[in-house]
């Protein structure tokens, strides 16, 4: 059978490919610390579980939902964003709407399967989600990165973004906080931004929020409509209940955006997968998202807790050079270029090979480590670790990977 030239080139998502592979020699009985997760390991709330419970005696819990989702559930979610986010769309001229979807992924998949006509160039930042350029790709698109590095704490560079944008430009995709990084983009950068898409009226903001909830050192995230409210009519937010419920099975995100995009997003999604769960959907009608913060506060005291141990391990092992501080979502990106374990795999000094997947899976094989290799986050010769793990668990895997990395294993 022969295949679309879409789907040929498409790669595997190397986060899952990496997770298999530790779930394989776990059960082959190594103890692997497996540090590949992009999921929070807690139950979801009591709360929330008990609501899942009792809407299982109601048959429209098992029935299709309207396409866009209950229209109930989108005006709580309407609400929940404007009060969390601290916008009102009632300020503006035109008018706002909201889809419920499979995931926050499903989200992005028919945002940009509906903006891009072939040959259209999307802006990403790098380090990025594995899946953007792909999902750009997908939709013959173009997708054009701008590379940010440790030194700046991963902050691209705007005078960067500004020099790619281009007629061409249909969008940008902003992802703060941020997956791999575990950081987010300050106020000042968000107001720079803000001020660049003003100077660039053809350019629509992409803005997944799915770790918005998820900062654990202050600030908290902010973003470019807070200083400039005008631009919310070319920007789709995009989030869901996957981390901050701890919930990525359930498989619920939401598209928030000017009605006219979320019209044709239904339409799209009506004639691909139809509306998402309804039993979820029906249980989060009742649910209070005033719980959330709550309910996240021992969550981020792991996850603050994690980060010092990442910066005392770099510390011990002279290694300082090579850290930077995570301060939201729950990731890390290991860079190797700067330590003493590089000289196993670089041939000199102008080599600029990337070596991170090889490395990776050195580290899984001869320490029971499990990371994810930084070149599909456009990160080369780097790993992304979570923070998630439990503490004991998280410290004795974080000596291993330092000491190995500072040639003192």
């Amino acid at each position: 059978m022969e295949l679309s030239y879409r789907v040929r080139d498409i790669k595997e998502s190397i986060t899952l490919k990496l997770n298999a592979k530790a779930m394989e020699l776990a059960e082959s009985g190594r103890h692997i610390f497996n540090l590949t997760a992009g999921q929070l390991p807690f139950r979801p709330l009591n709360e929330f579980v008990d609501l899942i419970r009792s809407e299982l005696n109601f048959v429209r819990s098992y029935q299709y939902s309207p396409v866009a989702g209950f229209q109930d559930l989108r005006q709580k979610i309407m609400n929940y964003v404007q009060k969390s986010r601290g916008i009102n769309f009632k300020d503006h001229d035109i008018e706002f709407s909201c889809m419920v979807s499979n995931g926050a992924k499903h989200c992005l998949s028919n945002v940009l399967g509906a903006l891009i006509e072939p040959g259209d160039e999307i802006i990403i930042l790098a380090p990025y989600w594995v899946s953007y350029p792909q999902m750009v790709k997908f939709c013959r698109g173009v997708p054009i990165t701008i590379s940010s590095n440790i030194f700046d704490v991963f902050i691209p560079s705007l005078e960067e973004i500004k020099r790619a944008i281009s007629s061409k430009t249909k969008a940008i995709i902003i992802n703060s906080p941020n997956n791999p990084t575990g950081t987010h983009y300050s106020d000042s950068w968000m107001k720079g931004f803000g001020e660049l898409m003003l100077e660039n009226p053809h350019v629509n903001i992409i803005s997944d929020e799915i770790y918005y909830e998820l900062f654990y050192f202050d600030p908290r995230p902010t973003y470019f409509y807070h200083h400039f409210p005008q631009l919310l009519s070319r920007t789709v937010i995009v989030d869901g209940i996957s981390k901050t419920l701890a919930s990525t099975g359930l498989r619920i995100g939401y598209t928030v955006g000017p009605k006219d995009l979320i019209d044709v997003l239904t339409k799209l999604q009506g004639q691909t997968t139809s509306g998402a769960n309804s039993l979820i959907q029906r249980a989060l009608v009742h649910f209070d998202f005033d719980m959330v913060a709550e309910y996240l506060g021992p969550i981020k005291g792991h996850l603050r807790s994690n980060a010092q141990i990442v910066r005392e391990n770099y510390r011990d092992y002279n290694l300082a050079h090579c850290w930077y501080q995570p301060f939201s979502a729950f990731y890390y990106m290991v860079d190797f270029t700067r330590t003493p374990l590089m000289n196993d795999y670089r041939k000199g000094p102008d080599d600029k090979e990337d070596y991170a997947d090889q490395i990776c899976l050195d580290f899984l094989e001869k320490y029971g480590v499990a990371m994810v290799p930084g070149g599909d986050f456009g990160m080369p010769n780097a790993a992304r670790i979570s923070l998630v793990l439990e503490k004991e668990q998280f410290a004795e895997a974080m000596k291993i990977i330092v000491s190995a990395l500072a040639k003192k294993l």
